[in-house]
């Protein structure tokens, strides 16, 4: 049920209704609502190896419709996207993740989209249908790609040490601290870490790390209410059960590596680097760990379950469409060629210059397991489909993401802090958070 819009939540719409309409008045050059001539811009968050898989997409897209792509890869992505809907100037395309969607929804920057009017709408579900939708109800993108979480482990050191596969936390902990202490690589050194973990609060990092074990105790970031507003979920005993645990691996010496409450995903290559070898983490990284250490070094297990369950982390790209292009009719053809079978197909691959840039497929004709002939796919599809979550995406949700990074940040910095009092403290800012958005009952 959507709710009642109060009278701050009509004034933000009337704002973004006039960024919306100034975003408009700069795009266009000549009113034509189908578009005037000049290449569609086009933007993704990505470094070379995907935008290389993108550039594929785009050439097959402008040889069957003649439409020419100005393609941007674009790694920082959130600061300079800022900048162009700052200049009035936003890309006629852009894919990033769905979660950004209440953001981007709430400045006014994306044009609604007929979900009825889409070719080969059809062919996606109603669940990711909805990670597009806004607080009003209607839709605000189309979805592109989605992904479950997954474990992968250095198979061939858990097997040095004699060691089976972890079923359970505490498995998956004493697995950590034998790659920490046991010399798992056989080098005589003691130079091996057992978690990777992308800990600093930039980007809110620790909690997207941590949303998985937190769902898998029993805690919860925020509810939903009858009436469409939310409240912090995050004072539990579930919340605090699975902190604790975290926090067990930060100061248990070798379980997470050095330096991990400051490092990015970009800086934490430790698994990469032979250096640890335990990663909880998005399978867009299996390429890449198929090139180092090596496809024959690592599995990719099942979820070891928390005392609640074996819930991980969902999530994926959607297309936007920018407000403000004057190329409306070009922007829905790339959106429809991008959701087709094709293009999921062609997205999919990877070789030696490039990787996946769809993980698991929209389209529900394609099948991932099928198009990869690789098993370790049949999981991720398998957890996706039976035990994940994805973050709220029709709210502001980057800005709580950020206060529970920064709470939990505090709380594994320091081993004596208490974990109870810390919990409390980040869900009072959660409340204070869903309160500025006029979301709080």
């Amino acid at each position: 049920m959507l709710r009642p819009t109060s009278a701050r939540t009509a004034v933000a719409l009337l704002a973004a209704g006039a960024v919306l309409s100034g975003l408009t008045a700069c795009g266009s050059d000549d009113g034509d609502s189908g578009g005037s001539g000049g290449a569609l811009e086009v933007w993704t968050r990505s470094a070379d190896a995907p935008a290389e898989t993108y550039q594929k997409v785009f050439d097959a897209f402008t040889e069957e419709t003649g439409i020419e792509i100005d393609y941007k890869p674009v790694v920082e992505f959130d600061t300079q996207i800022q900048g162009r809907a700052a200049s009035r100037d936003l890309p006629d395309v852009f894919i990033n993740d769905s979660g950004s969607l209440g953001t981007y929804q709430s400045q006014g920057w994306l044009t609604p989209v007929d979900r009825d009017s889409v070719t080969g709408g059809e062919d996606i579900s109603d669940e990711n249908w909805a990670t597009t939708q806004g607080l009003d109800g209607d839709y605000y993108g189309i979805p592109f790609s989605r992904q479950a979480f997954v474990t992968v482990v250095r198979k061939d050191w858990r097997e040095n040490l004699g060691l089976p596969v972890p079923e359970t936390w505490e498995d998956l902990s004493a697995l950590a601290d034998a790659f920490a202490t046991q010399d798992p690589d056989g080098n005589g050194q003691d130079d091996t870490f057992g978690m990777v973990v992308p800990g600093t609060t930039e980007r809110g990092y620790l909690a997207w790390w941590a949303s998985s074990y937190i769902w898998q105790g029993g805690g919860d970031f925020v509810t939903e209410g009858d009436d469409g507003t939310y409240e912090s979920a995050f004072d539990s005993p579930g919340t605090v059960a699975a902190v604790e645990w975290i926090k067990e691996q930060f100061c248990t010496p070798g379980h997470v590596q050095p330096n991990a409450l400051t490092s990015t995903t970009l800086e934490s290559r430790q698994f990469n680097n032979g250096e640890a070898g335990i990663y909880l983490t998005g399978p867009y990284n299996l390429a890449a760990y198929d090139d180092q250490p090596g496809q024959d070094t690592y599995e990719v297990i099942p979820t070891p379950p928390g005392p609640e369950g074996t819930t991980m982390l969902a999530e994926g790209e959607n297309i936007y469409l920018g407000a403000g292009s004057d190329k409306t009719d070009a922007q829905l053809k790339l959106a429809e060629f991008l959701i087709s079978p094709e293009a999921q197909e062609i997205a999919m691959a990877a070789d030696e210059a490039s990787e996946p840039v769809v993980r698991l497929p929209v389209n529900s004709t394609v099948d991932a397991g099928q198009v990869r002939n690789d098993p370790r796919w049949e999981l991720v599809q398998e957890q996706y489909d039976n035990d994940s979550r994805a973050f709220p995406s029709a709210i502001n949700f980057t800005p709580i993401r950020q206060a529970v990074a920064e709470g939990l940040n505090a709380l594994m910095a320091d081993c004596g802090s208490d974990v109870e009092a810390g919990v409390a403290g980040i869900s009072e800012d959660i409340d204070a958070e869903l309160a500025d958005q006029d979301l709080l009952p």
